[in-house]
């Protein structure tokens, strides 16, 4: 008989209980980020008076809601006075190097209500968020709404581009693309860490504003180059190496292989395509991965993630020869390297 696998031991009543109100901790972190309860806070300590005043808040919840931060470890509390706890004063304060804010606010609109709705999926397997194939041109016909959404991929990905610098061997490639990579934050780090190459980002045109303020933000103009267009539609530029970070998660099987297809096709002969998502174990998946499918699931028509075994089926469909995949040292990303065949 196997073993039954159990990532953090048996579950006992009181587990099952504090599970049950799990969401109550999540929306204690929602609406502290709402009401700006961090960003107040990084000015310097105050007590509970001060907080309502600056904030506008009602006396009746404020002192168990501050004391239910301090408990969650998000705030630390000296007599009457309320400062940051260390972790909050590093991502979730505006302008830190990375900013969880915007990832905070897309849960608390976007992902909290969608997942209200996991019992309908359940049952007919559809998306709940609405979004449908042609959310991102929508998104991003609000130059407000871009700005914000793009900040909050920064903070999505702002972990996660320094150890793909690290982990892929850069050093015989000469340029890259990053393809659906948002306001260029991945590619900015990697030219940033390996001077010898020349970036590029490819996303739809509205995206490009947002793009060139960061590239200036950087001082990284002309070094990472901006190419409009439909990744499914148009062309993709002829270069050495094609990033695919969190973009195959959003798409069917067919789909990723289609877009292989295309990558193959720009690509340089012996160019690379490499690729990172929260890949799946094949035995003994994190629940962590696990609930960032669903999440996926619950706003894409056909996505979710997936196994480094069924990646490598898919690059071998689309004509590249599978070279190596190797999880990153931090958070729960994978990176697959495939050659072109």
């Amino acid at each position: 008989m196997s073993e039954t696998v159990r990532a953090n031991g048996p579950m006992d009543t009181a587990g099952v209980m504090r599970l049950t109100t799990a969401y109550a901790e999540s929306r204690l972190l929602h609406s502290a980020v709402e009401v700006g309860v961090f960003e107040l806070l990084a000015n310097g300590p105050a007590v509970e008076p001060e907080i309502r005043r600056e904030l506008s808040l009602h006396a009746r919840f404020l002192p168990h809601f501050l004391d239910a931060l301090v408990a969650l470890g998000l705030l630390e509390k000296d007599g009457e006075s309320y400062r940051n706890a260390p972790a909050a004063a590093q991502v979730l304060v505006p302008g830190g190097e990375v900013f969880l804010g915007g990832r905070v606010r897309a849960a608390a609109t976007k992902h909290y209500h969608t997942w209200g709705r996991l019992t309908d999926a359940l049952r007919d397997g559809e998306a709940k968020a609405g979004g449908g194939p042609n959310a991102f041109k929508r998104l991003y016909s609000d130059p407000a709404q871009t700005r914000a959404f793009l900040i909050h991929m920064d903070a999505n990905n702002g972990q996660v581009a320094p150890q793909l610098a690290a982990t892929v061997d850069w050093s015989g490639i000469r340029d890259f693309v990053d393809v659906g990579g948002a306001r260029g934050n991945v590619a900015a780090h990697l030219v940033a860490a390996h001077p010898h190459l020349h970036g590029g980002v490819f996303e739809l045109p509205a995206v490009e504003p947002v793009f060139d303020e960061l590239m200036a933000e950087r001082g990284l103009t002309g070094k990472v180059t901006f190419h409009g267009g439909d990744f499914f539609a148009d062309p993709l530029p002829a270069t050495d190496a094609i990033v695919l970070g969190h973009v195959l998660h959003d798409w069917s099987g067919d789909r990723c292989v289609e877009l292989l297809e295309r990558v193959r096709d720009a690509l340089n002969p012996g160019g690379a395509v490499v690729i990172y998502d929260q890949m799946l174990d094949e035995t003994a998946p994190a629940l962590r991965s696990l609930i960032g499918s669903l999440n996926v699931g619950l706003i894409t028509e056909g996505g979710g993630e997936y196994t480094v075994s069924r990646c490598r089926t898919w690059l071998e469909k689309a004509g590249f020869r599978f070279a190596k995949a190797t999880p990153f040292p931090q958070g729960n990303d994978t990176v697959v390297v495939g050659i072109k065949n």
